[in-house]
């Protein structure tokens, strides 16, 4: 994983990169990680090189997320979150605090943010998924009390220029 230039970010911004890569860099079987805003709009990305899907579609098991994109991740990552909650109202269940998805070639996991901002993750189907989810209740308990709306706007447009 190439590291997002966090050149002239806030102290809280480089410190969610910070955050976010280690995720993927010490937790076996994560592939890549997203965090999605309340409204759907992708703040963070373990992967923000590649922010569009691919032209082409990469060959059969060589990709290392969904279609190769992280905006691919934010958008299955805000489908889920949007689906658990209406879900959870309908069933009058409270509030949803983690949502997984385990498929044959892979997972993806969901986890609420104090804000209603979304932490997603996209890891093997061979993942230990009680490693996976503690971790991200790690990156969710660091990063949820930081997420102010200054702080979330300084990484939409962070990740704006980087496109």
């Amino acid at each position: 994983m190439t590291a997002p230039s966090t050149f002239g970010l806030s102290t809280e911004a480089r410190n969610l990169h910070w955050l976010l890569s280690n995720l993927v860099e010490e937790v076996p079987g994560v592939h890549s990680v997203t965090v999605v805003s309340s409204d759907g709009l992708m703040l963070l990305s373990s992967d923000p090189g590649h922010l569009t899907a691919k032209a082409a579609a990469p060959a059969a098991g060589t990709s290392d997320g969904p279609k190769g994109s992280s905006a691919d991740l934010a958008t299955i990552v805000s489908g889920i979150g949007s689906l658990t909650v209406g879900a959870a109202k309908l069933m009058d269940g409270g509030g949803v605090k983690q949502t997984m998805v385990a498929m044959e070639e892979g997972s993806v996991f969901v986890m609420s943010i104090s804000d209603g901002s979304l932490l997603g993750v996209h890891a093997t189907p061979d993942c230990d998924m009680s490693v996976v989810a503690y971790h991200m209740a790690l990156f969710v308990g660091r990063a949820g009390h930081v997420l102010t709306p200054e702080l979330r706007s300084e990484l939409r447009t962070s990740l704006e220029s980087a496109q």
